[in-house]
């Protein structure tokens, strides 16, 4: 059974403060990149997680692609991507989604999926793989950043990963440990962790990042990113969490843009190269920007 959630429509959630401002522009650049992965038959999270920012990324020709289809085996309570039993896995997914960034004429892509607990061998780590390597094959100029899910914690299918060189690797704790399991049952805060620390040993470029509004203080959000950016991770974004449908958990408070630059001013004391902190940041908005900003900080130190 495949679950889906309607949009929400009830008037007693939180009001949506003025700071928070959606802009619906569909222009020629927005339908053109709405056409090319359609005809590559390619998903992509801007979609299926219902982001705010899909006007403005896809009209700038940015895009994220969501491999191993568009069905997850998890349920977490924040995330609108349908549920169920996934289909079988597309062989011929790394080469299309090579194909369509190179028409795209991306300079850097982010590349996600949904969870494949359904794969026992390697959680869909080898499509993974098989995709970085198609597109760094196709696109040489691309640099490829990876949104990963945390594979269980299984390090061979990390590994299949890390061993396929993307310039970025990303795996996102989403929220603090103390509402980790109300948030995202079927996932552990420290296996998110555990993730985090071995792409480090691995000597990658690591990234990670949470939501706000779920129940957390401001202290625990800074707590969490301390204890983050003493593992050596280098990326750390934040945004506002937005609740997609009545069936998703409710959002408990709107952070003021004010809060988010003490988060952004907080974080680069404590060490991360590049922090992204507003109200609509998600995990790859503005990722080309921020891939270019954190080489160039790498290459000074």
């Amino acid at each position: 059974m495949i679950t889906e959630k309607k949009p929400m429509t009830n008037a007693t959630q939180l009001r949506r403060p003025d700071w928070i401002k959606i802009r619906l522009k569909t222009g020629e650049n927005f339908l053109q990149t709405k056409t090319l992965l359609e005809n590559q038959g390619l998903n992509t999270v801007c979609e299926e997680a219902r982001c705010p920012n899909i006007y403005e990324c896809w009209e700038r020709k940015t895009a994220t692609v969501m491999i191993l289809g568009d069905i997850c085996t998890r349920a977490c309570r924040f995330c609108s991507v349908k549920t169920g039993r996934p289909g079988v896995v597309d062989e011929d997914e790394p080469l299309r989604t090579a194909e369509a960034i190179k028409r795209m004429g991306l300079t850097h892509v982010v590349i996600t999926s949904v969870d494949r607990d359904d794969l026992k061998n390697d959680y869909g780590s080898r499509i993974w793989a098989l995709t970085i390597r198609k597109i760094h094959e196709i696109v040489n100029e691309c640099t490829v950043e990876v949104l990963t899910p945390d594979f269980k914690g299984y390090k061979p299918a990390l590994d299949n990963i890390f061993l396929a060189g993307p310039e970025i690797f990303s795996h996102n704790i989403e929220c603090i440990p103390r509402i980790s399991k109300k948030v995202r049952s079927q996932a552990n805060w420290e296996i998110s962790k555990s993730v985090l620390e071995y792409s480090i040993s691995n000597n990658m470029n690591t990234k990670t990042g949470m939501m706000v509004g779920l129940g957390e203080t401001d202290d625990e959000v800074l707590d969490v990113m301390k204890e983050i950016a003493e593992l050596g991770v280098s990326i750390f974004n934040i945004g506002q969490y937005l609740q997609p449908s009545l069936s998703h958990i409710k959002v408990s408070r709107y952070v003021h843009p004010d809060t988010f630059a003490m988060f952004k001013e907080e974080g680069l004391k404590m060490g991360f190269k590049v922090v992204e902190s507003a109200p609509l940041v998600r995990s790859s908005y503005h990722a080309d920007e921020q891939v270019i900003n954190y080489m160039m900080l790498k290459g000074n130190t």
